[in-house]
């Protein structure tokens, strides 16, 4: 699929999103900084296509450590990093022009130790699923997206948080289109498809590593990849299970993407490793945003170079209202039962 996906963005006129005016795209992410690090230059392609585009950040980060060297030597980083973060996620939000809004939940933060610890009391990823999906299918509700980004099984990384935005994300894809779950949250709204973002697929690193030493340049990817191959070949939880389905052309839009790294000043090193490769050799490399199609309410081709595809002219909008709308199903695959991990 990823060669068919190759040919066709680089044939004439793949390399712009068709313009996507009404319709809604909803990002969920765990923390202030995920939407800049997965997802954020196509995030800004579809503003630009003239869709609605909400990220919504379920955690505030609070127990984040100051990542950057030149950060711990601002004071307020240490006194106050929760109201940082949030200045910050602004920021992030300003460089790519998207709403924004805080689902209010505390970061767990990424247990250490063997055995490991309990998660704190009353954190994101410890609290009953139904407690931390509900504003989600507010929200859901409210702003009526037609497709939902969000993590596979794994989070991306198995930081408990993320792996509670992965399940939140499928209940309330689930759910929200129900009116006899989660009463009193809105009207139902069905939404349309949902994606697992694929921002750290070897593939991608494979081909911005060869692309590095093509251009006579050092790269620092042998080691992430040599650890992805580890990692498939081990079985390991962090393997990716997930193809690429969907591939967003978005090399105009990469210094938005950079703009809204570069907000996270205490999380996101302006010399490491997101920026590794420039921008405009990045744009000549690998100018997409990797996505799974995990499910869909509707049919369509695969491979995608549109999220919304198979959602223009008013489809999307027939089925987010629909009373007995068509039931997912896996791209390929029969209909199907979610379960709460969205397997």
């Amino acid at each position: 699929m990823t060669e068919q996906l190759d040919a066709e963005l680089t044939s004439e006129g793949a390399a712009s999103i068709p313009d996507a005016t009404g319709l809604r795209v909803m990002a969920v992410h765990a923390h202030p900084d995920d939407e800049a690090s997965k997802g954020a230059a196509a995030t800004a392609a579809y503003v630009a296509a003239g869709a609605e585009v909400m990220v919504v950040s379920c955690t505030g980060g609070e127990r984040g450590d100051i990542l950057v060297s030149s950060a711990r030597e601002v004071a307020r980083a240490h006194r106050d990093l929760a109201g940082l973060r949030r200045d910050e996620m602004a920021a992030s939000v300003a460089a790519l022009g998207v709403q924004h809004r805080w689902l209010g939940f505390v970061d767990s933060g990424l247990p250490e130790g063997d055995p490991l610890p309990p998660l704190p009391f009353g954190s994101f990823a410890s609290l009953p699923l139904s407690t931390t999906a509900a504003p989600l299918v507010r929200l859901v509700r409210t702003f009526r997206p037609h497709v939902i980004l969000t993590y596979d099984e794994n989070g991306g990384y198995p930081h408990p948080d993320h792996i509670r935005c992965h399940e939140v994300s499928v209940e309330a894809f689930r759910a929200a289109g129900n009116p006899e779950e989660y009463p009193g949250l809105g009207e139902p709204w069905n939404v349309s498809k949902i994606y697992y973002d694929r921002g750290f697929a070897p593939e991608k690193f494979r081909a911005l590593h060869e692309g590095l030493l093509d251009a006579g340049l050092e790269s620092p990817f042998d080691a992430r990849l040599a650890r992805a191959v580890e990692r498939e070949n081990q079985g390991d939880g962090w393997a990716v299970r997930h193809q690429t389905t969907t591939r967003i052309p978005v090399a105009t839009f990469l210094d938005r993407r950079d703009a809204a790294l570069l907000a996270h000043r205490t999380q996101v090193d302006p010399d490491g490793f997101f920026f590794a490769v420039p921008a405009a050799l990045a744009a000549k490399i690998y100018p997409w945003e990797d996505y799974t199609l995990a499910f869909t309410r509707v049919a369509t081709d695969l491979p995608e170079t549109d999220l919304f595809a198979g959602l223009h002219d008013g489809v999307g909008e027939r089925i987010g209202r629909s009373k007995a709308a068509p039931q997912p199903f896996r791209p390929g695959g029969s209909d199907l039962v979610l379960d709460d991990s969205g397997n």
